[in-house]
């Protein structure tokens, strides 16, 4: 049962790792945009060809979170349901004729994004040194 739930907890462990990667790429890629080192459109290309997979981890992170029973990680879901509002909206995707208009709320956002996956990343990993703790047993 042990390597069950380290197993699992490596899975989640990945799952947030990669999302803070992507979130962290698509903030350079902004960056580069805002103080000119990249053009508009190589920019929104960069950006758009990561959304898809950052909703992808993101749905995934939720269902494993759910199926291993780290139910204490799954408030991650209104994440997940504000990345399918956006998408049932096709507002997921950055246009290139606006991304100049758009750039401080898309950065805002992917802040916001940042910040959340970064407090929930820390409450992960002591929740995972307080279950050790616990189960000091062996």
């Amino acid at each position: 049962m042990a390597i069950a739930s380290l197993l699992g907890w490596l899975v989640t462990f990945f799952f947030l790792i990669s999302l803070l990667a992507i979130i962290c790429y698509q903030l350079m890629c902004f960056i580069d945009l805002e103080i000119d080192y990249i053009n508009h459109y190589d920019s929104a290309v960069r950006i758009n060809k990561v959304v898809m997979p950052e909703f992808i981890i993101q749905a995934v992170f939720c269902l494993v979170c759910l199926i291993t029973g780290y139910y204490f990680f799954f408030p991650s879901l209104p994440y997940s349901y504000y990345n399918f509002i956006l998408y049932r909206r096709r507002k997921h995707l950055v246009d290139v004729t606006e991304i100049f208009n758009q750039l401080k709320w898309e950065k805002k956002q992917r802040l916001i994004k940042l910040g959340y996956l970064i407090i929930l990343l820390i409450v992960f990993i002591f929740w995972l040194i307080w279950t050790v703790g616990k189960d000091d047993d062996y």
